[in-house]
């Protein structure tokens, strides 16, 4: 009995290593090139990504960030692309990269292709199609217009559950897991569905005491008269050259200059100065009466809100409710004077 079984053991080592290619034949195989003929050529999807990636900065330090990875592993990325397309996708000169012709021609398709396997992954996965619903928008936005609606949006549909995001860059709905996001800008944005929501206006705002002792703004010298309080995303130098430049650089008035376009609203409120602020941020505390718009005549802004969403895929079912709500509440949003 221990002899036929051993006599298997015998015959099953045998027989598996005849049926194991040696080393030596799978380099010579390798070597003369009968690999490449046999087995088929795997997609390089790593370095695709990373292909997309230094084509979207023309850097590869900066891409290497984005991906997490070094400078040098991408390179060596996207050498392994071009040696497997047998083309140059990129020229290098020093620090300076470009695109070359068949990279400029391949990189919308291989953006395209990304983006759909994404989201058949993320349609697959099946959990964007419930649980909270996800929205990405400005902080500004949020805090100063948003957040004193979001009791009248619980009282209307009580199950949504939303979860809010603060971003001011671009967002890729599929990446981000986000079902849909809020954007101040002048578009297009590729790749999604957009609703303009609502337009924007610049106005000069203070307090009613700062108004009663500076007056009125009726021509653009006036605002010299008033301590002045500037946001670097909305200068004066936008009113001053009626908004033919959005770079505080040439304006001849000193003040205090805040990145943050909510923290100027509040330091307008706080009687710290004249502010030119966003007409959405601050529209609610001038029909309050908190605030004051010093000037008959509004500046429109380049930039206006819209609501982008994803054209692929299961729609979240709160997508909808949520959508109408904003809509009819931007609706009953207040215009500013001369509007």
């Amino acid at each position: 009995m221990l002899r036929k079984r051993t006599a298997a053991v015998h015959a099953a080592l045998h027989g598996s290593l005849r049926g194991t290619e040696p080393i030596a034949t799978r380099t010579r195989r390798r070597r003369d090139g009968n690999t490449h003929r046999d087995l088929p050529r795997r997609l390089p999807l790593g370095s695709l990504r990373v292909f997309v990636a230094v084509a979207e900065h023309l850097n590869f330090t900066r891409a290497g960030d984005a991906l997490g990875v070094t400078p040098g592993a991408a390179s060596l990325q996207i050498r392994a692309l071009e040696e497997y397309l047998s083309q140059q996708l990129f020229r290098r000169n020093g620090r300076v990269v470009e695109l070359t012709t068949e990279g400029a021609a391949l990189l919308p398709r291989i953006q395209q292709a990304l983006g759909d396997l994404e989201r058949a992954l993320a349609d697959t996965r099946g959990d964007r199609s419930g649980g909270p619903l996800r929205v990405t928008m400005l902080a500004s936005f949020l805090q100063s217009w948003l957040l004193p609606r979001l009791p009248r949006l619980r009282a209307l549909h009580p199950r949504i559950d939303l979860q809010v995001h603060t971003s001011e860059v671009s967002v890729d709905l599929v990446r981000a897991d986000q079902h849909a996001a809020i954007r101040l800008g002048a578009g297009p944005w590729p790749g999604v569905t957009q609703e303009k929501l609502l337009d924007e206006w610049l106005v000069p705002v203070c307090t009613p005491a700062l108004y009663a002792k500076y007056g009125a703004l009726k021509r653009r010298d006036d605002i010299g008269r008033y301590p002045l309080v500037h946001s670097t995303s909305e200068p004066w130098t936008a009113w001053l050259l009626e908004g033919k430049a959005m770079e505080d650089t040439t304006s001849p008035f000193t003040g205090a200059r805040i990145d943050d376009s909510a923290a100027v609203v509040r330091l307008a409120l706080q009687g710290f100065g004249l502010a030119l602020v966003r007409w959405s941020l601050a529209g609610d505390d001038i029909a309050a009466g908190r605030l004051v718009v010093a000037s008959e005549k509004p500046l429109s802004f380049f930039r206006t809100y819209w609501l982008l969403h994803s054209k692929h895929g299961r729609e979240h079912p709160a997508f909808a409710q949520f959508r109408d709500w904003l809509v009819a509440e931007m609706a009953q949003f207040p215009r500013p004077p001369g509007r």
